[in-house]
């Protein structure tokens, strides 16, 4: 018995339910059948009106991918369905008297908007297109449909552009003096069809095919092929989605919304996808097909204009999409025709959505009470919330508004004009800005869409695949200029008043009001006070997670910006900056340079103020909340000038000025630089061995962060001061080290006459120190892993070498599956983390763990360091409010 590929859409559910012995959830059902097939099927069962339809199974284009042919039986099942689809309405598939028509659309478990393929009015030839003609009083119509058939079979199954049937098309619309489809006349339409099928004779030395088993054969194979298209692949590795997934095969009796001014076909979302504001959002057109909205071929009407064209209509339509909602609790993108007054529903699925509208609609959803906090904040991508952090433009800037579109995807960018999708993807590589501007766009621009920071179109509305792909992928968009003429040969755009944009000048579109400026706008920080819907998320977050989530601030204002944004308190404060800070430079300098420890004592003496200045404004930020200092860390030649630089400049004052003062400390300096240089500076002499051997160096830094401490304890701020000693690999340097500081810090306290809570604790970087955890927790109040010089030492990578040479190259060919810099490798140094945990634990119970990395801001790792039982994770500032999400899902996930 050959395995079941093909379902019924009136009854996938129970056939399901008999193949697998178990009824389907909507995940399995997205598996199985793809998001479109299910969404016909549960469409179906709910009675809404839904042409007939049957799906062929995701399992059978994986079957295909393997093999280049249909698996055993899936052909034969294919014309039983028909057959099926045949007795539902009363018609015969490539009979010459009521002949069956029908679509085929490819359909992923998750939705890739425009990135595979459709072919529609599939049955079609000149005996069935004239029985069409006569079944409906409508010639016209029949070789419109006809016409559309053979450019898109051309183009998807036989892989001949559509482009030269669009020129064709353009022909004869310059010739009739027309400029809409539905204006074309039908003795035009027949030139038309005669001309694309001597156009596809030349091409391929045969004549279209008109067998209709032929043609449904030719493009089931064209879907499945299109899973490994360029720009299917392309988008699922920007958006993490599996390449073995494969898609479903949906085959659909036609319904035809251009059979005249009673027939419509539309796109439209339950909600706002820019926004999340409830209500009907949307846009369609009268007398066309499908590929007409979504290609923007015709400027279409907005969807609340249906209600005054069909009103009858629009009210069943509102019906049927509250009834969707409520069954998927979410958001739905929906496909509709109207065949000559008859609504029929093709597609709903869940909607793709902006980051603002994620989160607006998730807390919009639990406050209506259909799902729970938990699933909101589960529905919510940890990127969303970054995006939110997004700049925009600066209201006060100056702006030369060149013209104004549709706010298709919102945000701000700014870049370089560029025509071609893949120019955008070459000039994108070399690291500068690019904003793609198209006529308008189709699927094969994908790429060159995701390397954009901005889209701008000529053509297309709210609902185009330009406005589809860019909101789905968070990138700004403006659609539907149609004030501007895009020459794509020339390379360059023509704005109101004759101004001329060309390839590499820089323009800035805002896809919140749809403006394009000529030049560069400032662009802003986001304001995170004014994201309420966020706020109430991720107070939805932190009732949820178990992890703490503190911040990386070396600054006052950075360390106001963390708490305003929900950091707990700070895991990573760097002391480094201050030796950078110019007033400071010449002590130390001078402590560097210093030959007798007095010189040095007087040095550090001077550099201590720098350093209590900025702890004390950081205390008062995090009032009542801890914060950890690392004492020095970077190598101390860092901090002189570079040694090549010097080399020069003495060169140069030996032969202009020989015995010039300069001269004489340039040399005394190079010669300090020479003495200090290390083969591997980032193993040398930095971190708690730099404390140990400049005498007074960490003890200074400790004197001046206790003093800060107490002297804000003094002025009534609540201080937590924790001391953090860096780069340590044998349990002796720790004791050695803290012990030390103890003893300063507690000769400030006696000083200034306050006692302050204070832990003393060490980075956890170097792997001999997650090894021998057991030995040096007792002597340590806290770790921290530093995963970036961790993750360095257990690779053998140079983190700054790596990521340049050879590390991204790496991860594009599946060497190493990410950047081990930006996401924590959980296999590898993921292992020595847990293994330090456990054993620090088990050493010292009362052992306090964080993470203060980059990887303290990434949701993988997060997830990884809530599984492990870190106690918090430290990021960046703009990063607090992701961590939070992120903690939160971690939670619930690993419930």
């Amino acid at each position: 018995m050959f395995k079941k590929w093909v379902y019924l859409a009136r009854n996938g559910k129970e056939a399901y339910t008999e193949v697998f012995g178990k009824e389907p959830d909507l995940a399995e059902m997205k598996e199985i059948f793809g998001g479109k097939g299910a969404g016909l099927i549960a469409m179906t069962a709910s009675g809404a009106p839904v042409p007939p339809s049957f799906t062929i199974t995701s399992e059978a284009c994986v079957a295909y991918m393997d093999t280049d042919a249909f698996p055993e039986g899936m052909w034969e099942q294919t014309l039983e369905a028909l057959k099926d689809l045949e007795a539902q309405t009363g018609k015969k598939f490539g009979d010459i008297e009521n002949p069956l028509l029908v679509s085929v659309r490819s359909g992923a478990r998750q939705s890739m908007p425009g990135m595979m393929d459709t072919v529609l009015n599939l049955g079609l030839n000149d005996e069935t297109r004239a029985a069409l003609a006569k079944l409906t009083g409508n010639e016209w119509f029949s070789y419109d449909a006809y016409r559309r058939f053979i450019t898109m079979f051309s183009d998807i199954v036989m892989d001949y552009s559509r482009e030269h049937f669009e020129e064709k098309l353009d022909e004869l619309k310059a010739k009739e003096g027309v400029k809409l489809d539905t204006e074309m006349s039908l003795d035009g339409l027949k030139w038309l069809v005669d001309e694309y099928k001597a156009m596809y004779k030349a091409k391929f030395g045969e004549n279209f095919p008109t067998d209709p088993y032929k043609q449904l054969d030719l493009s089931i194979k064209a879907v499945f092929k299109s899973w490994n298209g360029a720009r299917a692949i392309a988008y699922r590795n920007h958006e993490g989605i599996p390449h073995t997934w494969g898609t479903a095969v949906n085959v659909c009796t036609m319904v035809f919304g251009n059979m005249g001014n009673d027939s419509a076909t539309g796109v439209s979302f339950s909600r706002n996808p820019a926004t999340g504001e409830r209500g009907l959002y949307g846009e369609f057109l009268i007398n066309a097909q499908g590929e007409d909205v979504v290609a923007g071929i015709r400027t279409p009407q907005k969807i609340s204009e249906l209600k005054v064209v069909m009103p009858e209509v629009y009210a069943q339509y509102l019906e049927i999409v509250d009834m969707l909602e409520a069954h998927y609790r979410d958001m739905q993108d929906m496909e509709f025709t109207v065949e000559r007054g008859k609504l029929w529903m093709l597609q709903t699925r869940t909607g793709k959505r902006t980051a603002a509208a994620a989160v607006k609609i998730a807390v919009d959803l639990v406050d209506e009470g259909v799902i729970t906090k938990e699933e909101a904040v589960m529905r919510v991508e940890p990127q969303h919330v970054e995006q939110l952090m997004r700049p925009a433009f600066d209201p006060d800037a100056k702006k030369e508004l060149l013209v104004k579109g549709l706010n298709a995807s919102p945000g701000a960018a700014v870049g370089t004009a560029i025509f071609d999708a893949k120019r955008a993807v070459e000039v994108a590589d070399v690291g500068k800005s690019v904003i793609l501007v198209r006529p308008e766009t189709s699927p094969d621009d994908v790429p060159g869409m995701l390397a954009s920071k901005g889209v701008l179109t000529q053509k297309g509305g709210a609902t185009s695949h330009a406005a589809v792909v860019a909101r789905g992928n968070n990138i700004p968009c403006v659609a539907g200029c149609e004030d501007i003429v895009v020459d794509v040969n020339r390379k360059q755009f023509t704005a109101p008043g004759g101004v001329v944009v060309k390839e590499g000048d820089i323009i800035s579109i805002d896809g919140f009001t749809g403006e394009v400026f000529k030049g560069a706008v400032e662009l802003v920080e986001a304001d995170y006070d004014k994201q309420e819907a966020m706020k109430v998320l991720l107070s939805w977050a932190d009732e949820i997670r178990k992890l703490g989530v503190r911040t990386n601030a070396d600054y006052p204002v950075d360390a106001q910006r963390a708490v305003a944004m929900g950091a707990e308190g700070i895991g990573l404060c760097r002391t480094e900056h201050m030796f950078f800070d110019p007033k400071a430079r010449d002590a130390v300098v001078s402590m560097i340079l210093a030959k007798t420890q007095k010189d040095r004592d007087v040095a550090l003496a001077e550099m201590l103020p720098f350093q209590e200045q900025d702890f004390e404004g950081i205390f008062e930020a995090m009032d009542g909340k801890p914060v950890i200092m690392r004492l020095i860390d970077p190598p101390m030649h860092e901090f002189l000038p570079p040694y090549h630089e010097l080399i020069e400049e003495v060169a140069h004052l030996r032969a202009t000025a020989p015995d010039s003062k300069e001269l004489a400390e340039k040399e005394k300096m190079l010669e300090v630089v020479a003495g200090m240089w290390e083969v591997n500076p980032m193993m040398g002499l930095r971190g708690c061995r730099a404390g140990i051997m400049y005498e007074g160096l960490t003890e200074m830094q400790t004197r001046a962060y206790v003093q800060a401490a107490c002297r804000c304890a003094k002025r009534g701020v609540e201080v937590h001061p924790e001391v953090m000693i860096p780069l340590v690999g044998h349990v002796n340097e720790l004791k050695l080290e803290r012990g030390k500081l103890e003893t300063v810090a507690a000769q400030v306290m006696e000083e200034e006459g306050v006692e302050v809570p204070i832990m003393f604790g060490t980075m956890i970087e170097i792997p001999r120190a997650a090894l021998t955890a057991d030995e040096i927790a007792p002597y340590a109040q806290f770790f921290s892993f530093g995963t970036n010089d961790l993750t360095q030492m257990t690779y053998g990578y140079s983190r700054d070498d790596a990521e340049g040479k050879f590390l991204l190259k790496y991860v594009e060919e599946g060497i190493l599956p990410v950047n081990p810099f930006q996401s924590l490798d959980q296999k590898g140094v993921g292992r020595l983390v847990e293994m330090c945990v456990e054993e620090g634990k088990t050493a010292n119970p009362e052992l306090e763990i964080g993470i203060c990395g980059e990887h303290g801001g990434d949701p993988s790792s997060i997830d990884f360091c809530h599984r492990v039982g870190l106690d918090y994770v430290s990021c960046s500032p703009f990063r607090v409010p992701v961590a939070r999400l992120a903690a939160a899902q971690a939670t619930i996930r690993n419930a």
